[in-house]
């Protein structure tokens, strides 16, 4: 009778054993961001919010007793890298999750990598609208999700709000040639001609430029009432800088792209009255949001951006899938695109974060502005 006890224990102990997720000493990600080259802030941002989620889980006790170790990959924000960044990703099978990319460029050029391969991403930034049908395999399986809303949505926003809360009825248009700046710049314009106004001029430009003053000149004669700069901040800056010293004191307004501390910092004066659309901002912070804003600014001595809110429920997001179904990369996707609904969905520092059928998460979106040398809400918001 004892010993028929001991047996069903036995048993029963390797049956849990079986069943339960198994571990290793170290449950190991990936965070593929720019961390050197021009757009290394942004990948310091990234890189911040990863690591505070990191510290927490692991100061915890980590995942079901295994710490977790993150795989820093710097990618440059360049399509080429990322894509060489990619396969070793993919290769190295210790690695089960990825946090980024942080480009919408970088993030299509790695896709057909991890489709492949097998190895779900989560990215906080990439708002691309064709990353919604590449991240797909033959089988219509996702393996790309992303916690910030699309260009689409984010373009026509910034269309409602220009003409609805700004009073807009003309404007400029200058946009990065790249897949972010292009998809941005399509949805605006699109949904600005929809609402009447009047687009004045629509020009492109490449990374690394310098000098728009002969684009501005031209624009100028056009009178436009405001700016869209479609793309990233370090030329957004010198576009209203470039602008404000040829007289065109006009409201500049952009996306994600300008939410850096970096343009207030190079464009100085010229940056007063920018807009730009934000995923987060601190006035709206739920609990999670301000402990994070607290730590955050204790830790790295610098304002809170969206990037760094969004990379760290990204985090959370990765290694709450990995801590419910384990280290074997298919199941970790399988738990994230079952997140479908509020109920099954992450609650994190901004807000809640759930997705549709293509990895795709809807969140509201917030406007913020540079006033007096700072970002500060926006009076209004639609």
């Amino acid at each position: 009778m004892r010993n028929g006890w001991w047996k069903a224990i036995l048993l029963a102990c390797v049956i849990a054993l079986m069943s339960a997720p198994a571990f290793a000493k170290t449950v190991k990600i990936a965070c593929a961001s720019p961390f050197t080259g021009p757009a290394a802030a942004y990948g310091d941002n990234v890189k911040a919010g990863v690591e505070i989620k990191v510290d927490e889980v692991n100061a915890a006790g980590g995942i079901n007793g295994a710490q977790v170790e993150v795989v820093w990959m710097d990618e440059l924000c360049d399509p080429k890298e990322a894509a060489t960044v990619a396969t070793k990703i993919a290769r190295d099978e210790e690695i089960v999750g990825i946090v980024g990319h942080l480009c919408s460029s970088a993030h299509l050029a790695a896709l057909p990598t991890y489709v492949r391969k097998g190895i779900a991403a989560i990215s906080p930034t990439a708002t691309n609208v064709t990353i919604s049908d590449l991240n797909k395999d033959r089988k219509g399986v996702v393996w790309s999700f992303r916690d910030v809303y699309r260009d689409d949505y984010q373009g026509q926003f910034l269309a409602k709000y220009a003409n609805k809360a700004l009073g807009l009825n003309k404007v400029a248009v200058f946009y990065e040639n790249n897949d972010y700046g292009i998809g941005l710049k399509d949805a605006f314009v699109g949904e600005a001609q929809a609402l009447g106004m009047d687009v004045v001029g629509v020009e492109a430009y490449v990374k690394g430029t310098t000098d728009f003053t002969p684009q501005l000149t031209k624009l100028k004669g056009a009178s436009p009432e405001g700016i869209f700069i479609s793309g990233y901040y370090n030329e957004g800056a010198l576009i209203a800088t470039q602008a404000k010293k040829i007289g065109m004191n006009v409201v500049k307004f952009g996306a994600d792209g300008l939410d850096n501390g970096d343009y207030i910092k190079l464009a100085g004066d010229a940056s007063e009255n920018t807009y730009l659309t934000t995923p987060f901002i601190a006035d709206a912070a739920n609990d999670i949001g301000k402990k994070f804003i607290e730590t955050f600014t204790a830790r790295y001595k610098r304002d809170v951006d969206y990037m760094s809110v969004n990379a760290y429920d990204a985090a959370g997001i990765l290694l709450q899938a990995i801590e419910k179904a384990g280290t074997d990369r298919t199941k970790i996707r399988d738990y994230m695109a079952a997140m479908t609904t509020p109920e099954k969905g992450f609650t994190g520092a901004s807000g809640l974060t759930y997705f549709n059928e293509h990895g795709d998460a809807q969140k509201s979106a917030f406007v913020k502005m540079v006033k007096g040398g700072k970002f500060a809400t926006a009076d209004k918001q639609l």
